[in-house]
């Protein structure tokens, strides 16, 4: 799959010849640490051993810039980063369609796969003591510490986003050993003396052109190029710093791809930094706290005996025991939050995956799912008070549509698609189950998959109210909404969805489905509300509220007393199944609710989840808690809560010991990062619920939690909340309005209204 080019030969073409970088002397000035820029008291998961290089994806700790991501080892003799580039994906636009009608879902789709592997050697320090790997959740960094000699050494690792490198630092006196870059791919690397670097470029079939560079400087030792591996002695402070790249670009009309960018020399720039350590390691915390310290949480004090635990011995303990531990389940959803930052800034949105892999062939080839969990990914955003990561959502739907739209006008009405519109029309847009970057689909035609995505966009305006977010996505909203007017089927019941299958599960040709049901009732609700907010295609807004009135919604089936899937009374899929599709409507959406539903609708919602059941994957898991926790009934959320914490032993769901999601197949465990965020969702979402004129405060707070404190929460209608309780009760509530002028603020019994002007605030205490 690889071109290799000899970097040094291929130097003069790629521009690198007239590349000029500051060279470091091994005898510049020594260094002299400042003030220290962590906090006092980070929240940490912490472990006594290095990570089994066999289990990374479980064990390694990962770190991220939302572009350049790694998962660390913490190996004392033989340390070692699995790097990866969100831009690295092989495959293609993949716009020709199978015999079936359907987009392929192979080499051709592509799949998201890792840049290089690091290794840092230092076999002179095998017998280390008193070791511990941690990863710091409040300053997005991992850091090794151990004894050698009688001598103390630690380690510091991570991914800068003002630098956008990484960075891996090591204190101790007289250090010596070898830093080897490998690439992922069987890319040769070579040296380079003039740089002190060590690099290798590539490219794949589709012309992807990528490179990867690592550097090392230290102030009192000597670094030098050793054949294709840098060696360094006698360093009390070596900094060690990688970078690397592709030539993608989010735009549709150059094919996503730049042949005038240079990865390696743009890689050689960034590696190139030679700031010194303390001022690399405080530019990077100060960035990642600006969005870190926006939400505090405090769910309750844990034991004594629970703090001195390792975390993986922690899960463990929690797991077979019946005492909470509100700091643990704190954690959790910080480490979701630590994801969504270090995962999601100003690049391609998070995958299955996120930016961590551990090899070239990640299941379901770690791309964008459209029926769940890309948008569970960013359930979390303006819950934890992280709005900005969730730009990197809609900068992708937004730069795919164009090639979104020119393969659906062109191929979706194939007559072998058993999904095409069979009144023979199409416009607008739709998607596969699966997405790549390439403005590729994959899988199977999924024609709700438009209007879900536009919900979690949408949504996204309803916490922020920011009129320019708004015009950027309006396109997405207004194409929706064109292929739906085209699609939608006249029934004596009403407009149904045509020919479609409920994912993942049943039939695949029935008519009238809950789930599109549902998606598309708050497509066209929501993009009235656009045309009015924008003034624009105001007729074409009345229009779409006129055919959301005449849609079919669905009803409590007098079989089941469930909330129908199909239109039928029937159950006629998996009775457990891992999906709740037809409960989109409920949560993430709210059409269904307490004040507007009525009673009997609600209870089918509720039999619904029971007979759904309370064992799944993760993020099913996640799912059926945030549905619970809109029930208000917080002993299930929290039980399901619960589950998803829960240890993965013996390739089972659950959590290992890295926190990652760990999801069971058979005989062996799959890493998907949904539940990682879908699961602090729903956390949030049992202490907080809002939608546009109503902030419900502790709607399903469990035993449990029953005194703390969380700040920053995000609420729809454009606010934002901090709240405290005592004993189960709210003492004070603060709601700062971020564009929001009036909602009522609810807790229990009590109510009040309040009206505020964009950037005010009023304190209150039910």
């Amino acid at each position: 799959m690889t071109s290799r080019r000899n970097f040094l030969k291929a130097s003069g073409a790629l521009g690198l010849g007239a590349l000029v970088l500051p060279t470091f002397s091994a005898h510049a000035e020594p260094y002299r640490p400042t003030s220290n820029p962590l906090t006092s008291t980070p929240t940490t998961l912490w472990y006594p051993a290095p990570a089994d290089e066999a289990k990374i994806i479980e064990q390694g700790l990962p770190i991220g810039n939302g572009r350049l991501g790694a998962l660390v080892g913490g190996g004392v003799e033989k340390d070692f980063l699995y790097l990866t580039d969100v831009t690295l994906w092989t495959g293609e636009l993949n716009d020709t369609l199978e015999g079936d009608g359907q987009l392929p879902y192979d080499s051709r789709f592509g799949t998201f796969s890792m840049l290089a592997k690091l290794y840092v050697e230092m076999p002179g320090h095998a017998g280390a003591t008193n070791y511990r790997r941690e990863l710091d959740l409040s300053n997005g960094l991992v850091t090794t510490k151990y004894t050698h000699g009688g001598k103390q050494y630690r380690r510091e690792i991570f991914s800068s986003h003002p630098d956008d490198v990484v960075v891996v630092r090591l204190v101790g006196p007289n250090q010596s050993g070898t830093i080897t870059l490998t690439g992922a791919h069987g890319e040769p690397t070579v040296g380079d003396a003039p740089h002190t670097a060590a690099v290798f470029t590539g490219s794949f079939p589709n012309k992807l052109a990528y490179s990867s560079v690592v550097t090392a400087f230290s102030p009192d030792g000597t670094v030098g190029v050793d054949g294709a591996n840098l060696s360094f002695s006698g360093c009390s402070d070596l900094v060690i710093v990688f970078s690397g790249g592709t030539n993608y670009v989010p735009d549709a009309s150059a094919g996503f791809m730049d042949p005038l960018v240079e990865p390696a020399k743009l890689a050689l720039q960034k590696a190139g930094v030679r700031a010194k350590a303390d001022a690399l390691l405080r530019t990077h915390v100060a960035d990642y706290r600006k969005k870190y310290d926006r939400q505090k949480v405090d769910l309750g004090r844990s034991t004594d005996a629970q703090r001195a635990m390792d975390t993986w011995t922690r899960l463990q303990a929690r797991a077979s025991g019946t005492t909470p531990d509100p700091e643990l389940e704190a954690s959790y959803l910080q480490f979701g939050r630590y994801l969504a930052i270090t995962g999601s800034r100003d690049n391609l949105p998070i995958n299955l995956q996120g930016l961590w892999l551990s090899n070239n062939n990640p299941d379901w080839y770690s791309d964008y799912h459209t029926d769940i969990n890309i948008q569970m990914n960013y359930w979390l955003a303006d819950r934890a008070a992280l709005p900005d990561t969730f730009d990197a959502l809609a900068n992708y739907c937004v730069a795919q549509l164009p090639a979104w739209t020119n393969t659906t006008q062109s191929v979706y009405q194939d007559e072998r698609n058993r999904f095409r519109n069979t009144n023979n029309r199409v416009a607008g847009w739709a998607v596969a189950f699966s997405t790549n970057i390439y403005g590729g689909s994959g899988w199977w035609w999924h024609p709700g998959g438009n209007a879900w995505l536009c919900m979690s966009l949408f949504e996204h305006y309803e916490y922020t109210l920011d009129r320019d977010y708004l015009a950027k996505i309006y396109p997405l909203l207004k194409g929706a909404c064109e292929f739906w007017e085209a699609r939608l089927v006249e029934t004596p019941q009403g407009l149904v969805d045509d020919h479609d299958w409920s994912p993942e599960h049943g039939p695949q040709d029935t008519r009238g489905n809950t789930y599109n049901q549902e998606l598309v009732h708050n497509l066209f609700g929501k993009y009235r509300i656009a045309t009015d907010v924008l003034r624009r295609d105001q007729a074409y807004g009345r229009k779409m509220s006129g055919l959301r009135d005449r849609l079919y919604l669905p009803v409590v089936s007098p079989k089941t007393g469930m909330l129908q899937e199909w239109m039928s009374p029937d159950d006629l899929g998996e009775t457990t199944h891992r999906h709740l599709s037809p409960l989109v409507g409920f949560f993430p959406g709210d059409r269904i609710n307490h004040d507007d539903s009525p009673a009997a609708l609600i209870e089918g919602v509720k039999q619904h989840l029971i007979t759904r059941g309370m064992e799944s994957f993760g993020w099913g898991l996640a799912w059926r808690a945030a549905c619970w926790a809109r029930l208000k009934d917080a002993d299930r959320a929290y039980e399901l809560v619960q589950k998803v914490i829960r240890p993965s032993i013996d390739h089972a769901n659950g959590t290992a010991p890295n926190f990652f999601d760990m999801y069971s197949f058979g005989d062996r465990s799959i890493f998907q990062i949904d539940a990682n965020l879908g699961a602090p969702a729903a956390m949030l979402e049992m202490l907080l619920y809002a939608r546009p004129g109503v902030i419900e405060l502790l709607p399903a707070l469990p035993p449990a939690w029953k005194t703390g404190s969380v700040t920053g929460i995000g609420a729809r209608g454009g606010f934002s909340v901090d709240l405290a309780w005592k004993d189960g009760k709210v003492t004070s509530v603060t709601v700062r309005s971020v564009g929001g002028t009036e909602t009522e603020v609810r807790s229990g019994k009590w109510k009040k209204r309040i009206n505020l002007r964009k950037g005010q605030s009023v304190t209150l205490h039910p």
